[in-house]
């Protein structure tokens, strides 16, 4: 079926190359019949359609294919051809304006927005649409197609080109630039961070790769580094608002709170209506505790743009806010909007279905829940199937045999203590009452771990998916110790000066059998929570990202029966005692047992403050951050009973372990 399909868009193409405009629309129909969301057949049949003349045909299949694909750049310069011949050119200059923010590529669209923006008056709009008409053409052709590529979701096609070229071409900057944007979407976060620091040494005064280079660092965690090229920024022009605004990103991710804020006031003095900025803004009054304040912000962004996703599920994601049923409505208007991004799709997706479940109406929020994982699975290349493989290589390498072979190696420092646990398992707990403690400093999801078994498995990570873990059998006793003391190097950037250190990076379970090895006097804690509480809790929480198994009822249960098998294995090839478990329903029922145990497994006297962490003043930046600004309470306990009809494919995964 899929090689019909193919032969008939080509055969649409040929025949509308030749002006059969009536047989090219019979053929898109014929697509679309099988599949009323097609991509293709609905693009082909607004361009048929208009070229016969037959506008509302156009409009229609246009609309169809925003709701199906909202950020695809061509649905929109398509509606800007046909605007413009319906003699709409305001209205044709704004899906112009859609079109090359979703694919920069669109030489048609750049071209037509600077003359529509010309003829309308708007002359600074023309002159910037001018000069990136004038950087694409500037560009190789196979660039081009990459960034084409990119920005319609072919992402592996455009690494294949651009690799091609830069074989050619080595130090072609936006080659350099391009690759890199392609790892960041593939997470290859350390290969897009040496790509863009050789582009900068190479042109340090080029401010889209400084920008780039910004982010990358920021999704490495690497934030005084980011900070720092931030910094440079703001200097060489303080009062761009651009600047202003990524520099008080890195302020806050830095942990400069204070700075941050003042910079984000600075921002909004220039831009008091930035829906961007004000949720921005609202993110950062959150993190330091500023419930209302955040409230009012978010509010305000929503306010100056109904339709921006991020500061609804801003909202949502407090916990704590209640949704008018003015919000419901407004939510609801929206996602009947066929302008509605993707993104934007998604957030309020999410947002709607925890209004929605405030108000005791589960099945409609559960049908919201689902349509927002459903399309942010369309995202992922995640499969149960490769990380079962994982699961199963860390088993079939990490033997007894192995840990004893290289008992006595590894970095001896006791600073770290892993927080390990699937998301919404109670870690951030558990993290909030040892950062309660005047020995520990409560840090964040460290990545660093993830880095090092992304070193170690080098270039060989999809030739050879098993490279890592078996590396681990040839590794020296003193690379290990190199590797353990480059961990507490890297991190020491995250600490206050305590003698101990949380880091509560989830997925670090994955990798026991490394920290083992690198850290031999590190503790390791293992979160669990009722697997039908903690997998319905990840399921309707939107997480940024490195959590693709939540997006799937399915696929969240079978991770989390992965999890529990891969720490039971721990268990028994470890030293015994050398991981402590904590059930997150026993913290419940006995808060002053269960932290006397953890501080005891720590190695930490008690201090009282441990059993009033919710009065404990710091920036916490997960999911869960109001709520371990509460006292202990069991508001999350049994959440997933009223969707039990809608949850078997969750029940069958788990299976026994319900």
């Amino acid at each position: 079926m899929a090689s019909d399909r193919a032969d008939l868009i080509k055969q649409a193409q040929k025949v509308m190359q030749d002006g059969q405009f009536d047989r090219a629309r019979q053929i898109a129909e014929q697509i679309i019949s099988h599949d009323p969301q097609d991509q293709d057949g609905l693009y082909l049949l607004a361009v048929a359609a208009r070229y016969q003349g037959a506008f509302d045909t156009a409009k229609n299949a246009l609309d169809a294919l925003k709701q199906a694909v909202p950020d695809y750049g061509r649905a929109y310069q398509e509606e800007g051809h046909l605007l413009k011949g319906l003699n709409q050119p305001g209205k044709a200059l704004t899906a112009y304006r859609q079109a090359v923010l979703y694919n920069p590529a669109l030489l048609a669209s750049w071209r037509a927005r600077q003359d529509l923006s010309q003829q309308m008056g708007y002359a600074n709009e023309a002159t910037e649409a001018h000069a990136h008409l004038q950087h694409l053409q500037a560009l190789p052709a196979e660039l081009l197609a990459v960034l084409n590529h990119i920005h319609e979701g072919r992402v592996l096609r455009a690494e294949k080109i651009v690799r091609a070229f830069l074989r050619k071409t080595p130090h072609h900057l936006e080659g350099m630039r391009l690759l890199a944007d392609i790892g960041t979407r593939l997470g290859v976060h350390e290969d897009a961070e040496f790509l863009l620091a050789t582009a900068l040494e190479l042109a340090p005064e080029n401010i889209q790769i400084r920008i780039d280079y910004i982010q990358v660092l920021r999704k490495r965690q690497k934030f005084h580094a980011a900070l720092e090229q931030a910094r440079m920024l703001h200097m060489q022009d303080p009062e761009n608002p651009v600047f202003l605004s990524l520099y008080a990103i890195e302020n806050l991710q830095a942990g400069q709170g204070q700075t941050a804020l003042s910079l984000f006031d600075k921002v909004l003095q220039k831009l008091p209506n930035d829906p961007a900025t004000l949720t921005s803004y609202g993110h950062a009054l959150k993190t330091y505790g500023d419930t209302p304040g955040a409230i009012a912000s978010y509010q305000n962004a929503i306010k100056a743009a109904p339709l921006h996703g991020d500061a609804w599920y801003g909202l949502a994601n407090l916990k704590t806010y209640t949704f008018t049923q003015a919000d419901i409505h407004a939510m609801q208007s929206a996602l009947k909007t066929v302008d509605l991004s993707f993104m934007a799709r998604i957030y309020i997706a999410f947002a709607l279905g925890k209004a929605l479940e405030d108000g005791g109406r589960y099945a409609q929020a559960f049908e919201h829940y689902q349509t927002g994982n459903h399309l942010k699975r369309r995202q992922t290349r995640y499969t149960t199937e490769q990380m079962q493989d994982e699961f199963a290589a860390q088993a079939r390498t990490c033997t007894p045999a192995l840990f004893e072979a290289f008992s006595g190696a590894g970095c001896p420092a006791p600073d770290p203590i892993f927080i390990v646990g699937l998301p919404r398992a109670g870690s951030t707990l558990i993290e909030q009452i040892l950062a309660s403690h005047s020995q520990v400093d409560g840090t964040l999801e460290l990545p660093n771990i993830l880095a090092l078994a992304h070193q170690l498995r080098g270039r060989k990570q999809f030739t050879d998916r098993d490279h890592y873990p078996r590396i681990l059998e040839a590794l020296s006793p003193e690379k290990l110790q190199s590797l353990g003391e480059q961990y507490i190097a890297e991190t020491k950037i995250h600490r206050k000066g305590a003698p101990f250190f949380t880091d509560k990076m989830p997925n670090n379970f994955r990798h026991l059998g490394l920290i083992h090895l690198i850290l031999p006097n590190a503790k390791i804690i293992d979160a669990r929570r009722n697997p039908m509480d903690c997998c319905w809790s990840g399921f309707k929480q939107l997480f940024a990202e490195g959590q693709e198994f939540t997006y799937d009822l399915d696929d969240i249960g079978q991770y989390y029966k992965g999890y529990v098998d891969l720490m039971q294995h721990w268990q028994e090839v470890l030293p015994k005692g050398r991981i402590l478990r904590v059930q997150h329903e026993d913290v419940l029922d006995d808060i002053d047992h269960q932290v006397h145990r953890i501080l005891e497994y720590c190695g930490l006297d008690f201090e009282p403050a441990c059993l009033q962490f919710h009065k404990t003043e710091r920036a916490v930046r997960t999911a869960s951050s109001q709520q371990v600004r509460q006292p202990i309470n069991r508001a999350g306990q049994g959440q997933w009973k009223p969707y039990e009809p809608y949850l078997q494919p969750l029940k069958l995964a788990v299976g026994n372990l319900v």
